[in-house]
């Protein structure tokens, strides 16, 4: 979700919408009194960074459709209801389905999954794109669902999350929570970790799921809300958590960035005040986020203390970072790619797509990058 208070926009109960007002536009970066993007500078070019392929799947139009990426196979998909397998950059299947697409695509080898606004969730068969099976949940499906051993875990724009049976899409589980009267709408896919299914709430709470029943095994605060109004109040994890062995790290929008040991039953690791809508990863001893400002900062992943920060991106609707040999990629809100050195956060490359935004969080692939604009170009990015 790139820098997502929204396009996303803010979903909320009918009670106190009419609080929102000016206070809106000052958290909206696309309305009309938000500050300007800043103007991109010359860089100097240390990093020769090629694109390696790039194609067009058709446009996302308000959706966040990020791809899937399956060892170097990637599945792609537009809201006109397209959806390829893609083999470097070739299009060795694609099918349109009869429905309108929402949300990003989930994959493993064997299947493909990708959700509609009107809650439909839709299956096919990884190897050729053939109709598996069809199921429904609660409500719109922004985020693209998460593929595991245990079943397909879909998010739903009511916050709940259902797992369901990999074999006909029959529901196992769905855990719901309360949420606020104003939250932001999440593009968030669930995670699968350590025997747990991971996801992110409104109110700040990232939550640990049993995979057999869905129940809550532990809940992390990564933020607390705060503020005399409820748009002050809005601190929701939305982005998707990161996980590296038995560290997991999430961040929340108004809120912070934390660090949680799975195996010490989610005890925190440390945290600090960071805001994002955008998301983060983590390398080795890393930790890298981009804030609701557009600045990327690499923090030290075992104490959260800050190792550099790049500020020169603001307000461009930056997206999620990613990290490969040595190198830092992030998006923003004008389809420009931009590389930073992994060990000092300076600009070493830059590279242009189509133009329209990057929301999706770029990914790592092989050793390179995959971007996917709103446009519907899919760009492969390997630095030489």
């Amino acid at each position: 979700m790139s820098y997502r208070i929204l396009p996303l926009v803010l979903a909320l109960a009918m009670v106190g919408c009419s609080t929102l007002g000016d206070a809106f536009d000052s958290l909206n970066p696309f309305s009309s009194s938000a500050p300007k993007m800043a103007p991109l500078k010359p860089i100097t070019v240390s990093t020769e960074v090629r694109s390696s392929w790039s194609t067009n799947i058709g446009k996302a139009g308000e959706y966040t459709l990020s791809p899937a990426v399956v060892g170097d196979v990637v599945y792609v998909a537009a809201q006109d209801g397209t959806l390829a397998r893609l083999e470097d950059g070739r299009k060795v299947w694609q099918i349109k389905a009869a429905v309108q697409l929402s949300g990003g695509v989930g994959a493993d080898a064997k299947m493909v999954v990708v959700g509609t606004r009107s809650g439909e969730v839709l299956a096919f068969t990884a190897a050729d794109g053939r109709p598996l099976w069809q199921a429904k949940v609660s409500s719109e499906v922004l985020a693209a669902p998460a593929v595991g051993e245990d079943g397909v875990a879909v998010r739903s724009g009511d916050n709940r999350i259902a797992l369901l049976n990999l074999a006909d899409g029959t529901r196992k589980w769905v855990y719901q929570r309360s949420t606020p009267a104003l939250s932001i709408r999440s593009t968030a896919a669930p995670v699968f970790a350590d025997r747990y299914l991971f996801a992110g709430f409104p109110g700040g709470k990232l939550v640990a799921l049993a995979l057999t029943n869905g129940a809550p095994i532990w809940e992390g605060t990564v933020a607390q809300p705060k503020g005399a109004t409820e748009v002050d109040r809005a601190a929701d994890v939305v982005a998707a958590p990161a996980v590296d062995g038995r560290q997991i790290c999430a961040v929340a929008f108004q809120g912070r960035v934390a660090c949680f040991d799975m195996g010490q039953g989610g005890s925190m690791v440390w945290s600090r005040d960071l805001s994002s809508a955008s998301g983060l990863t983590l390398d080795g001893r890393y930790l890298f986020v981009t804030d609701d400002k557009g600045a990327v900062h690499a923090l030290d992943r075992l104490s959260g203390s800050s190792l550099w920060k790049q500020a020169a991106l603001f307000n461009r609707k930056v997206s999620a970072p990613a990290v490969k040999r040595g190198l830092v990629a992030v998006a923003d809100g004008e389809g420009v790619v931009h590389f930073l050195s992994r060990e000092d956060g300076s600009f070493v490359a830059r590279k242009t797509t189509d133009g329209t935004p990057v929301r999706a969080a770029v990914q790592s692939i092989g050793a390179g990058f995959l971007v996917q604009t709103a446009g519907g170009s899919i760009s492969k990015f390997e630095a030489q």
